[in-house]
């Protein structure tokens, strides 16, 4: 068994420690979680969804137990970029965390307004959130078709002066066709999977157990499926791959790496587990040295 590994990745020019961040939404902006895990030992922080301008969020309930999940309606509740630039920021680059923003808007408008304000920020990174509802259509989220994901990646990439991932809905026909978009537009990677749109009643009240009725559905139920499209797009388009789904351990991050993924997103698992982030940054360098695997970068998407 070798004793030393490498556990570096390159995105877009951007070196992280390790293949491990956690997903949007599931770590605040890092600071709730600083008591349980070191930052920096993580490759990045990816933060809750920012907009140009503070969002309520949904009304509540907002968040419900499924078997083997969650289903969540947020709504990408934030205080706005401003705060979160003069706040947020700060303690990140104090925990020497990279930092990877996710970004959010109604509009075409508001994602390049916020993404703007996001390149006066010492930041690493951009998450661009394309599962948001697009006002100006309708509500059509913008990551369901192939020819605006295309639209907004190349005029969101041309305002960011940060490399930009585009985060893929998985809420479509085939996934690699807004893969595919999204490099077409300039993209510097994808992240994948968002959530599923799902629906829970409850039979006591008979109605719906959200307010918003629909919630996206994460966890363990999803991982698979999550496995399956990170290989579809691993095949379809030549830039790199945060993949995110349902991980809940070492193992289920080591199959995406497999199946073509050069980072893995932690998201539900942070809520029955702080430090689960860094348990499977652990899982993945011991997993290395038991195979005799002296660089992660080698068995990226070597499952074909």
């Amino acid at each position: 068994m070798i004793n030393e590994v490498n556990l570096k990745v390159n995105i877009a020019g951007v070196e992280f420690k390790n293949p491990i961040t956690v997903a949007s939404g599931t770590f605040g902006s890092g600071e709730e979680y600083s008591e349980f895990v070191k930052l920096s030992d993580l490759g990045a922080v990816t933060t809750k969804g920012v907009s140009a301008e503070p969002w309520e969020g949904n009304d509540t309930p907002r968040v419900a137990e499924t078997p083997a999940g969650m289903l969540n309606a947020i709504g990408l509740q934030n205080p706005g970029a401003d705060l979160f630039i003069k706040r947020d920021v700060p303690f990140l680059r104090s925990r020497n965390a990279k930092i990877i923003v996710n970004v959010c808007g109604h509009t075409i408008e508001e994602y390049i307004e916020c993404v703007k304000m996001l390149n006066e920020a010492d930041i690493d990174m951009i998450e661009l959130n394309i599962s948001c509802p697009n006002v100006s259509k309708g509500g059509i989220a913008f990551g369901t078709n192939p020819r605006m994901v295309k639209k907004i990646t190349k005029k969101v990439k041309r305002a960011s002066e940060h490399p930009v991932v585009v985060k893929l809905s998985p809420n479509v026909t085939d996934i690699t066709e807004t893969a595919k978009a999204a490099e077409k537009g300039g993209a510097d990677a994808v992240s994948l999977i968002n959530t599923f749109t799902g629906m829970k009643i409850d039979i006591d009240k008979q109605d719906f157990f959200l307010a918003n009725r629909t919630g996206g559905l994460s966890g363990p139920a999803v991982h698979p499926i999550a496995v399956r499209m990170i290989h579809d797009v691993a095949q379809a388009v030549d830039i790199p791959i945060i993949g995110m789904g349902g991980v809940m351990n070492a193992e289920d991050a080591i199959e995406m790496i497999l199946a073509g993924a050069t980072m893995v997103a932690v998201g539900t698992a942070n809520f029955n587990n702080p430090r689960a982030s860094v348990e499977i940054v652990e899982g993945i360098e011991n997993y290395l040295k038991e195979n005799d695997i002296s660089d992660v970068n080698d068995i990226v998407g070597i499952v074909k």
